[in-house]
């Protein structure tokens, strides 16, 4: 079970301006859109579990297949924030 932040990546894949506006604790953001062009700086551990939501699960969906295309093995989408019943951060 994954007991500390530093077990895991919550990962927003929302726009920037999205995110800004309220967001999961701890999450960092890389918009979709910048997906699959480059390994991001903030995913250096490919075998490091990453939670990945969006708004309502598209965005996610999308994004959590290319991360596994580019060798990401260890990606679990959840759909979107606005199914999250729990704390948001602004």
């Amino acid at each position: 079970m994954m007991d500390t932040l530093d077990d895991y990546i919550i990962l927003d894949v929302r726009t920037e301006l999205e995110f800004k506006y309220g967001h999961i604790p701890n999450a960092i953001n890389i918009p979709n859109e910048e997906i699959g062009h480059y390994d991001p700086l903030d995913l250096e551990d490919k075998s490091k579990p990453i939670l990945i939501y969006c708004r309502s699960g598209h965005r996610s969906l999308d994004a959590s297949a290319k991360l596994a295309l580019m060798g990401y093995d260890n990606v679990y989408e959840f759909g979107g924030i606005i199914t999250w019943e729990y704390e948001i951060t602004r």
